[in-house]
C-alpha cells in the first residue's frame, strides 16, 4: 500500500495533458464572443432604451454584428443605395487586437518547453474565431439588415486582423525571439545594439506623437462647437448615449487625425475638402460632434502652432537615439535614425488606412488623414529632427559626460522613463 501511495497512480505521457481540438475551437469562438458583448450590452441597452418601435431585437443584433466587422476594418454598406462605410472605430479595433493577442499569447506559454509552438493548437483558435466572423457576415448579408457586409472583403478583414493578433500573441509568448534575418549592414553602419534602440526610439516617437495628437484634440474641444452640436443633435436619454459611445468609439481615430494635422499632413473631410494647418478648404460636413472640432476655411495662421507637436515627438526620438549613441560613430547614429524613419512608414500606413475612410459615396467618399501623405510627413520629420538631433545630442553627452550638470541629469532621467513605457 505505501508504494502505492508513494508514487502517481497514473504516468501519464506530456502529450495527454495538451488541450483538445474542441477546447481551442472554444477558445477562438469565447475570444470572439467576448468581443461581442463588449459591443451588444451598450447597443441592447440603447433598444431598451430608445421610444421607437419599428427595431427588432434582430435589428439590434445585426448592429451589434456590424459593429463588430466594423472594428476588425470590415467595408460595410448602407443603405438602398449601398454607399459604402468603410471607417473603423479604432476603438474597438484596439480591444479587439489586445483580446485576440492575449489568447495566442496564452497558448505560446502552454506549448513553452515542448519545444516550437504545436501550430494545430493556434491554428484551431483562429478558426473558432473566424467561425464567429462568418455567422456574423451572414447576418449581415439580409436584405433588410441597415448596414450590409459583403462576404470575401469583410472575412478578409478579419482574418487578417485575427492573424496579425494572434501573431503578435504567439511571438511575444514564445520570449520574441528573432523571426527575421539581419540586415546586410556593415558594422560600420549597423553596429549591434542598433535594433533595440531603434525600437526604444519608433515607440518614444509614436508615443510622443500619439500625446502631442491628444493635445491638438484637446485644443480643438475647447475652441470648437462640439457641445452646441450635441446639443442640436441629442433629444432623448438614448440619442445622448448613443452619440456619447459612438465618440468615445472614434476618439482613437480623432487622435489619429490630429497627429496628423500636427504633422502638416492633415487629413480630408470630403472630395477637395482638406483640413490642415497649412490652409483649410471646407464644404457642408453632416451634423456630428467630432465633425464640429473642424477649423474655419482660412489659410496659414496661428494653428500652425499644433506642429509644435510633432517637433516635439522627433526630438523625443533624437535624444533617444543619441542618448544610445555615445559609443557609437556619427555614421552609426545617423544610419539608426535614417533607419526609424524608415521604420515609421508601415505602420503609418495601416493606422491612417484604418482611421480613414468613407461615410458614403459622392463627397463623402474620403474621410480622414490620406495614408502616403500621412507616412511621408512621419519620415520626414524624422529625417528632419531626428537625425540632426541624434548627432547634436551625441555630441553633447560625449563632450560634457556626466558631468554636464543637474539639469542634464533631469533630462536623462526623463528620457529613461520614457525607454521604459516605451519597452
Amino acid at each position: 500500500m505505501t508504494q502505492l501511495m508513494g508514487r502517481p497512480i497514473l504516468g501519464l505521457p506530456s502529450d495527454l495533458d495538451s488541450r483538445s481540438t474542441l477546447s481551442d475551437l472554444l477558445t477562438g469562438v469565447r475570444t470572439a464572443l467576448l468581443t461581442l458583448s463588449l459591443i451588444a450590452v451598450p447597443v441592447f441597452g440603447l433598444w431598451v432604451l430608445a421610444p421607437y418601435g419599428d427595431d427588432t431585437a434582430q435589428d439590434a443584433a445585426r448592429a451589434v454584428f456590424a459593429c463588430w466587422l466594423l472594428g476588425h476594418g470590415a467595408p460595410l454598406v448602407r443603405g438602398p443605395g449601398a454607399a459604402p462605410l468603410t471607417v473603423a472605430p479604432l476603438l474597438l479595433t484596439v480591444v479587439t487586437a489586445v483580446l485576440l493577442s492575449r489568447a495566442g499569447h496564452r497558448q505560446a506559454r502552454r506549448a513553452r518547453g515542448r519545444g516550437w509552438v504545436r501550430w494545430r493548437s493556434p491554428l484551431t483558435v483562429y478558426a473558432g474565431y473566424l467561425l464567429v466572423a462568418a455567422v456574423a457576415v451572414a447576418q449581415c448579408a439580409d436584405p433588410q439588415a441597415l448596414l450590409r457586409s459583403r462576404a470575401v472583403p469583410d472575412l478578409a478583414a478579419v482574418a487578417l486582423l485575427a492573424a496579425a493578433a494572434l501573431g503578435h500573441g504567439l511571438w511575444s509568448g514564445l520570449g520574441r525571439p528573432a523571426v527575421l534575418p539581419r540586415l546586410p549592414l556593415p558594422p560600420a553602419l549597423w553596429p549591434d545594439g542598433a535594433p533595440a534602440v531603434l525600437g526604444r526610439a519608433l515607440a518614444g516617437w509614436l508615443l510622443s506623437l500619439a500625446a502631442g495628437g491628444g493635445a491638438v484634440l484637446a485644443a480643438a474641444v475647447l475652441l470648437g462647437s462640439a457641445g452646441q452640436d450635441a446639443q442640436r443633435l441629442g433629444g432623448g436619454a438614448a440619442d445622448w448615449l448613443g452619440m456619447l459611445l459612438a465618440c468615445l468609439t472614434l476618439v482613437p481615430n480623432a487622435l489619429v487625425w490630429s497627429a496628423s494635422y500636427a504633422l502638416g499632413a492633415g487629413f480630408e473631410v470630403g472630395t477637395a475638402q482638406h483640413a490642415g494647418p497649412l490652409g483649410t478648404r471646407l464644404g457642408p460636413a453632416p451634423d456630428f460632434p467630432l465633425l464640429a472640432l473642424l477649423p474655419a476655411d482660412r489659410g496659414p495662421d496661428w494653428h500652425l502652432l499644433a506642429c509644435v507637436a510633432a517637433a516635439a515627438a522627433a526630438l523625443t526620438a533624437a535624444l533617444l537615439i543619441g542618448r544610445a549613441a555615445t559609443r557609437w560613430t556619427p555614421a552609426q547614429t545617423a544610419a539608426t535614425a535614417a533607419a526609424t524613419a524608415l521604420a515609421a512608414v508601415p505602420p503609418a500606413l495601416l493606422v491612417a488606412h484604418l482611421a480613414g475612410g468613407a461615410l458614403g459615396s459622392g463627397r463623402m467618399s474620403r474621410l480622414g488623414p490620406v495614408p502616403w501623405q500621412f507616412a511621408l510627413a512621419q519620415a520626414a520629420w524624422l529625417l528632419a529632427l531626428a537625425l540632426p538631433g541624434a548627432l547634436l545630442w551625441r555630441w553633447w553627452l560625449g563632450r560634457h559626460g556626466d558631468g554636464a550638470g543637474p539639469v542634464v541629469r533631469a533630462r536623462v532621467g526623463a528620457y529613461r522613463l520614457v525607454c521604459r513605457l516605451a519597452a
